[in-house]
């Protein structure tokens, strides 16, 4: 945002999401998958809607609870270490 890179910055469970499809598209994948996001409480930046939508889809990110999603909050390094691994496995 706003024109920072932030390397040493957290990164948001939705901003992880947008890397990794960037990253699949970039190879050509078909990134066309989307979920129905509506049964969370909590919804995703503008920005990250079709990103959220497509990472949970494709099964790499679920709700930290049934109904909670958390897009804008800072991912762990548990849920990067799985995110990361199944995105490798698909």
């Amino acid at each position: 945002g706003d024109g920072n890179f932030s390397p040493n910055a957290a990164i948001t469970r939705e901003q992880l999401a947008a890397m990794l499809m960037n990253y699949a598209a970039y190879k050509g994948e078909d990134v066309s998958a989307r979920a129905d996001l509506s049964a969370y409480t909590d919804q995703p930046s503008a920005w990250a809607t079709e990103t959220m939508q497509w990472a949970v889809a494709e099964g790499l990110i679920s709700g930290v609870t049934n109904d909670e999603l958390r897009p804008q909050g800072n991912a762990t390094r548990a849920q990067v270490a799985a995110i990361l691994q199944r995105f490798l496995e698909a």
